[in-house]
């Protein structure tokens, strides 16, 4: 053990006495530069710098303060008064744009445009809600929304067409419509669905429409059997096999490894 060092509590092997710090298996003097403290802690310098000082090739240098602007909680950089925001390492005043509000917070523009207006550039438009159209929640993008039953198309809100057999869906992707159970979408279009045997109808409208039973598989527009070897079981899904333990599938077979 070396010498400023003691036994460590706990466990085995030892640690140095405060005010040393561990360098090359030798207890060091922990040399605290000016505005700076001890920590307590052999990890590290074993100092940090006063509030208002930042390290800088081991010494404390200060912290200098642009005009409007204050240190952080922690007290190691700076932050802009309200009102101002970090600019090339200063403190610029926020301009509000006619219809805009200033907002507490340092990224950004340090503004929103009022409900109504979305910002453009560095200024707030009024937005322009079509017919049957509404403000949206937020302003970005157009800042507007069609009602129920109609969509964007350019500056418009355009009626949905619901094919035969189809309903509104509650969604502002995809074609606006969804088809009834039991048909699936295609084109713009909503047909019968075509249930093979050993199937049953799908929740989902896309797609063939339909599903195998347990104990099926899907292959082109058909449910085929499964085949199981010697020694397997149908898996989770119902449309596949795995081998009993201790088996392991090998060339569609259960063997023993």
């Amino acid at each position: 053990m070396p010498t400023n060092a003691h036994t460590k509590n706990y466990g085995e092997g030892w640690e140095c006495d405060g005010g040393y710090r561990e360098v090359n298996g030798a207890c060091a003097a922990i040399q605290v530069p000016a505005n700076a403290y001890q920590t307590g802690t052999s990890y590290g310098h074993g100092w940090e710098c006063n509030r208002g000082y930042q390290e800088a090739n081991e010494t404390c240098t200060a912290i200098k303060l642009p005009a409007n602007a204050h240190l952080n909680s922690s007290g190691d950089r700076w932050g802009c008064d309200r009102g101002y925001r970090e600019a090339d390492e200063a403190c610029a005043a926020v301009k509000v744009p006619k219809n805009g509000y200033f907002v507490d917070s340092s990224y950004g523009s340090g503004w929103e445009c009022k409900r109504g207006y979305r910002a453009v550039d560095e200024e707030c438009v009024a937005i322009k809600v079509p017919e049957n159209g509404y403000l949206a929640e937020s302003s970005y993008d157009t800042g507007w929304k069609c009602e129920r039953g109609l969509r964007a198309l350019g500056e418009k809100c355009i009626a949905i067409k619901i094919p035969e057999n189809g309903y509104l869906a509650d969604s502002d992707y995809g074609p606006g419509w969804n088809c009834e159970r039991g048909y699936r979408a295609v084109g713009e279009d909503c047909v019968t669905v075509k249930l093979p045997e050993n199937a049953y109808i799908a929740d989902s409208s896309y797609g063939l429409g339909w599903e195998c039973d347990r104990g099926y598989r899907t292959v082109k527009e058909a449910c085929v059997a499964i085949t199981m070897p010697a020694n397997a079981h149908l898996n989770y899904s119902g449309n596949d096999w795995n081998c009993n333990k201790p088996y392991q599938k090998q060339d569609g077979k259960c063997s023993r490894l």
